[in-house]
């Protein structure tokens, strides 16, 4: 059994049947995303129709360094955002949940570099970004197919929730906080040698340890911020399935408790929502009213290339 994933190149076509096939497998799971955070069903669903809507206007920004599932929850995330701050706007007050708001342009500022400067520093920390995204990937799926799901287990803690080795240890079973210390000191030399794979000048890594002084620090930091922001441990739904049907080995079964209960990730809640809910055709009609949406938008698109030849 193998998880589904759609043809970027049709999307980026506007194929309509492929962009179907995208609402029916993703609909379920965005709108479990979505009932975590809002209240008002007509609001969940709107939010649902205008993540997939913004996912078609958007396809040819697609960034293959992330999973279409991930590019399409990023949209839906920040819609939700969007809905949420409207509603605070207006005295509402519902909360936002600061650990899923966007930084603001504010953050990105430096007074003292030239525009060249920061160019060239954000193309540099973005390159360093997916070569790390990417590495880290790979690193859980070796330590994944090792069966080494307590390494990845407190590497996740380590990073993902940014505990210290001391708090780690004994949540663990490991002998104390060396042991901690030795996981992650093995774990960070093998990251090392697959982006040095990636990258084979290592001129990515150098320049981001120069801009510290300090290359373990900065490493590390990057690191967190692409496990975070990457998702680079997050189950496939096949596996989520199986945690569901209690079918699921000890190993796996065990990081994937993890990663739910204590990373609280929530791509991965959203898609375990939407694999214990019997839907019998509930969301037909929303499926109906998006596929108009984007048929819709698809033909204006056609009409406008006609225009433009």
């Amino acid at each position: 059994m193998s998880e589904w994933t759609p043809d970027i190149s049709r999307l980026r076509e506007f194929d309509d049947e492929e962009w179907l096939r995208v609402e029916r497998a993703f609909c379920g799971r965005l709108m479990a995303y979505v009932s975590r955070r809002v209240a008002d069903a007509q609001a969940r669903e709107d939010i649902v129709q205008e993540a997939f809507l913004g996912a078609v206007r958007g396809i040819d920004s697609f960034d293959p360094v992330y999973t279409f599932e991930q590019y399409l929850f990023g949209i839906c995330r920040n819609r939700a955002i969007d809905h949420l701050r409207r509603r605070n706007a207006v005295g509402a007050g519902q909360p936002v949940d600061s650990s899923e708001s966007l930084p603001g342009m504010d953050d990105l500022a430096v007074e003292e570099d030239t525009p060249s400067q920061v160019v060239h520093g954000t193309d540099l920390a973005d390159q360093g970004h997916e070569l790390l995204v990417g590495v880290l990937r790979e690193w859980v799926q070796e330590t994944w197919q090792q069966g080494e799901f307590k390494r990845l287990c407190v590497i996740e803690a380590l990073f993902a929730l940014g505990r210290r080795n001391r708090d780690v240890w004994e949540g663990f079973g490991l002998r104390d906080e060396t042991a901690v210390a030795g996981i992650k000191f093995r774990a960070l030399k093998r990251m090392r040698e697959l982006a040095l794979r990636r990258d084979s000048t290592g001129q990515l890594l150098g320049a981001m340890a120069d801009a510290t002084g300090d290359a373990q620090t900065r490493l590390d930091l990057d690191v967190a911020r692409a496990w975070r922001e990457g998702r680079v441990s997050c189950p496939a739904r096949y596996w989520l399935a199986r945690r569901d049907a209690g079918t699921l080995e000890e190993g796996p079964r065990s990081f994937v408790a993890f990663h739910l209960e204590e990373t609280a990730c929530s791509l991965c809640q959203a898609n375990l929502d939407d694999l214990g809910q019997a839907r019998e055709g509930d969301l037909d009609p929303l499926i109906e009213r998006m596929r108009a949406s984007t048929v819709q938008y698809l033909r204006s698109r056609a009409h406008g290339s006609a225009d433009g030849a």
